[in-house]
């Protein structure tokens, strides 16, 4: 008699694999599932908002209005759910626009299906207890933002999850600095370095998903029930700080440094910044909040302090901690450790060899050291410098750079006066407008004029309607019509006529010569391949994997013939 079907070897096989498959995926939802926060008050979702004019909303005691250089101006106060739920309500256009590019940006990094689905599960699996490592009042004010949360992209995961696992992209950005997400500068004057004496901060934040990303800049003045006043910069559905300062005048920045692979997600770096923006007023404090979390990525925070009138870097890996301090009335600071706590580590040594990090560091010295002593518009001068060491021009986009025309935002900080200033687009290109906390957090503040100093309003940088930057732009189009181009399964020339205009649009940078080597390599031209290749290695190349890429095309070209 023939066994059934199923009692045969290969089919028992199949049933103990999809046994073990569905266990799997069981086991998997339980895990993944993340608590949502008890939530005892409620009635702040009945809010509704008011329309006063295009792009201009109020509700309650909070408002949202977008001035006309670009920037929105987002106003809230309240517990912590409050503000979540005020957020979501006022800024729900802005939270749906930011997640769709997100997306498209991981969808044009990752095209298929399966590996977006595999990264889906992996990126859930990796934050599964991310909830554990975020305070209960920021649980809430997520929460709170999520309800109103598109439901177009529920077939990622629910609001509540998206929200909270999207505040670790400036973490897994950081993880992947191969991809150039994540390369900013800052740097600090003090005392004999400042024209009035006192501190000055500026800083670039280049972390960089696409254009659109960055289109919708939000600056946020946060008036919480607990804690301090704040101010910082950050787009829709986003409640960490990135760059910020508080009403006792603390600021916070955010530089990533080099780090091991992560085995788990824990505190997101920028809600640890957000605790510090909240509750400290001096260095000590901030460093004793630092102390309390574990974070999976290795940061630098550079905190300045007008109660100590001191300058200092928090230092933070997922095992260690530092406090980093010059005797000097200036600091600097890119993307490795300096303090004795880490600077020898085998990973910062790994770091200044093999990226701009140091190059950068000194481009900034060599900046600064060119005025005896500095004001707002002198830094705003060296955030918007794209030159390399020596005025060398290293081509435009080159990550070696200051101004890598790549940036969120640019800001500086006059944190004894309670003054910021804060960059309109394009990058650190347009006007810098200025806001004082001390007329914002007031009784007295009319919102339905314009909120900032319009005296202390700093001019576009000329570069802007320059021939170099119509360049820069239609480079960068041209680039990425490229790079589909060479993604395609045939090939077929392109006028040399084209390549050469491509190459005159930014001949000083090594990846114009490494996108037409490139072309060559695919189209089976060995000796002009070659010849790109190379000329790309006489340029001024940002990181050691740039010039072992190349290198190893070359030998594999080379084998070939």
């Amino acid at each position: 008699m023939q066994k059934p079907f199923y009692k045969k070897k290969r089919y028992k096989f199949l049933f103990v694999l999809l046994a073990l498959i569905l266990s799997f995926i069981i086991y998997f939802k339980i895990i993944v599932i993340l608590t949502l926060p008890v939530i005892s008050d409620t009635s702040a979702l009945k809010l509704k908002r008011n329309k006063i004019d295009n792009d201009f909303y109020s509700l309650d005691n909070s408002w949202l209005k977008k001035n006309k250089y670009g920037l929105w101006e987002l106003y809230i106060s309240g517990n912590d759910f409050e503000l979540g739920a005020k957020n979501g309500i006022l800024t729900k256009e802005l939270i749906e626009y930011q997640e769709e590019a997100f997306v498209e940006k991981i969808k044009e990094m990752i095209p298929s299906e399966f590996y977006l689905n595999f990264l889906k599960y992996f990126v859930s699996w990796f934050n599964k207890d991310m909830d554990e490592h975020i305070p209960l009042e920021y649980q809430r004010e997520i929460y709170g933002i999520s309800l109103n949360a598109s439901e177009e992209y529920d077939f990622i995961a629910p609001g509540y999850h998206r929200i909270l696992n999207y505040h670790a992209a400036h973490d897994i950005g950081h993880a992947l600095q191969n991809m150039n997400l994540v390369a900013c500068t800052a740097f600090g004057v003090k005392d004999s370095r400042s024209k009035d004496s006192t501190l000055l901060i500026g800083r670039n934040m280049d972390f960089y998903s696409s254009d659109k990303f960055a289109e919708n800049k939000i600056i946020a003045f946060y008036k919480p029930e607990n804690g301090y006043n704040f101010v910082f910069i950050t787009w829709g559905g986003l409640i960490g700080v990135l760059s910020g300062m508080n009403d006792r005048g603390l600021t916070v920045t955010l530089n990533a440094a080099k780090s091991s692979i992560p085995s788990s997600a824990k505190t997101p770096v920028s809600i640890l910044a957000r605790e510090i923006l909240q509750y400290a007023s001096t260095i000590e404090e901030a460093y004793e909040i630092a102390k309390n979390y574990e974070i999976f990525v290795a940061e630098s925070f550079l905190i300045a302090s007008a109660k100590d009138k001191q300058i200092a870097v928090i230092e933070k890996s997922p095992d260690n901690i530092g406090l980093y301090k010059r005797d000097d009335d200036e600091i600097i600071l890119t993307n490795h450790f300096q303090g004795k706590t880490f600077k020898n580590s085998k990973l910062t040594i790994e770091n200044k060899k093999e990226s701009g990090s140091v190059y950068r560091w000194e481009r900034t010295e060599e900046l600064l050291k060119e005025k005896e002593k500095h004001n707002v518009n002198s830094f705003v001068a060296i955030l918007r410098d794209t030159k390399g060491k020596g005025n060398k021009n290293i081509g435009m986009g080159n990550e070696k750079a200051i101004n890598q025309l790549i940036a969120h935002h640019s800001v500086i900080f006059k944190p004894e006066q309670l003054q910021i200033w804060v960059s309109t687009s394009p990058y650190q290109l347009g006007e810098y407008l200025a806001y004082d906390l001390n007329t914002i957090f007031s009784d007295s503040l009319d919102y339905t004029k314009e909120i900032y100093d319009t005296s202390l309003t700093i001019s576009t940088d000329p570069f802007k309607s320059s021939e170099d930057f119509r360049k820069f732009n239609k480079y960068k189009k041209i680039t990425t019509l490229l790079k589909e181009y060479l993604d395609r399964e045939s090939i077929y020339p392109i006028d040399e006529a084209y390549l050469e205009k491509y190459r005159k649009l930014n001949p000083e940078y090594f990846y114009t010569y490494f996108m037409i080597g490139e072309y060559y390599s695919n189209l089976k031209n060995k000796d002009k391949a070659i010849e790109y290749y190379n000329i790309a290695l006489e340029k001024e190349i940002p990181k050691q994997s740039n010039v072992d890429l190349i290198m190893e095309k070359i030998k594999i070209i080379n084998e070939e013939n």
